[in-house]
């Protein structure tokens, strides 16, 4: 039976996890698909901007990305205190900017005087959208409803995009995390779409290499195609952290590795899995392996097949405790 989502996602227990969301019957529907001839590339760019408008207004951060012809991967950051730090006037502009919100909301903004209970009503509404700005359910459906209506508004149709759940998997540990993250970017390398890292197209191990996007002109282009409201200079201007969670071991706030190192370790892994170097480990093995003490054959398991490996993991864990 389906899990509930409330009951997979769990911040206390971590705060990090792993997203997959296919198109419908795994179809080429972000790519090109062979069967109609049809290229639908530029819906990659799509995605890629709107995750990073969505990480611009919600409390979640993204850790690595990839997106492929049918599906997509990513790796996020789940960060709910954040949002106690803002006012009720922020968490009311990250919220308008993709929904329009109640006139009463939208009065209050503009600074009419409110009695005490519309004003007791505007705090009530703006606590609700406070916890959907760090809800990854929230997030998820923010990313695949504005993608599938422009999929379907493009192809004329009508009907499901995405199939109708997301996969979610908890990342517990800092080996989990870094695995994943390596799957996640070498998913290109895999699939044959790619031969090195930094010609990945649509990763974030590409971004990190070489940054090529753009926040506000991302957030420019969707106001052009009249998918958001026009905004201000100063909206922009909050709305413009890192696309990405930093890698630095020295900050509480970052990713617990170096980007060095990062970098050097997704190299290799990916050198590693070409079929004509499958199964030879080179001495310079990057050194974050030694300081995690995770083990080069299992590093490369847990990199290269990590929905299989730690699925089935996760599952028999799961049945062992129901079980008891």
């Amino acid at each position: 039976m389906t899990k509930p989502r409330k009951e997979l996602v769990s911040v206390s227990d971590t705060p990090y996890y792993h997203i997959v969301s296919r198109c419908v019957r795994r179809t080429f529907l972000c790519g090109y698909d062979d069967l109609t001839n049809t290229d639908y590339e530029h819906r990659k760019d799509w995605i890629v901007d709107r995750i990073q408008l969505l990480n611009a207004l919600f409390s979640i951060d993204l850790c690595s990305y990839a997106i492929m012809s049918n599906h997509y991967h990513l790796v996020v950051h789940i960060n709910p205190k954040n949002t106690e730090s803002w006012s009720n006037k922020e968490v009311a502009e990250r919220w308008t900017t993709l929904f329009q919100g109640p006139i009463l909301i939208q009065q209050w903004l503009n600074g009419a005087p409110l009695n005490r209970p519309q004003q007791q009503t505007v705090n009530n509404i703006i606590a609700v959208w406070r916890e959907r700005l760090s809800n990854l359910s929230w997030y998820m459906k923010c990313l695949n409803e504005s993608i599938a209506r422009k999929a379907n508004k493009e192809d004329n149709c009508t009907g499901h995009f995405w199939e109708s759940r997301y996969k979610s998997q908890a990342l517990k540990t800092d080996h989990a995390l870094l695995a994943c993250m390596a799957y996640v970017d070498l998913n290109p390398i895999r699939a044959k779409q790619a031969e090195t890292p930094e010609s990945s197209d649509y990763t974030s191990i590409q971004e990190r290499i070489k940054p090529k996007w753009n926040l506000k002109k991302a957030i420019e282009r969707q106001i052009q195609q009249k998918a958001l409201p026009a905004m201000t200079d100063s909206m922009v201007k909050n709305l413009t952290p890192a696309h990405l969670m930093p890698l630095d071991s020295q900050n509480s706030n970052a990713l617990p590795f170096n980007l060095i190192d990062y970098l050097e370790l997704v190299d290799w892994t990916g050198r590693i899995i070409r079929e004509d170097k499958r199964g030879y480990i080179k001495q310079t093995t990057p050194p974050i392996l030694e300081r995690l003490t995770v083990n080069n054959k299992d590093w490369l398991i847990n990199s290269n097949q990590f929905e299989n490996v730690f699925y089935t993991r996760f599952n028999r864990q799961h049945h062992k405790v129901n079980s008891s």
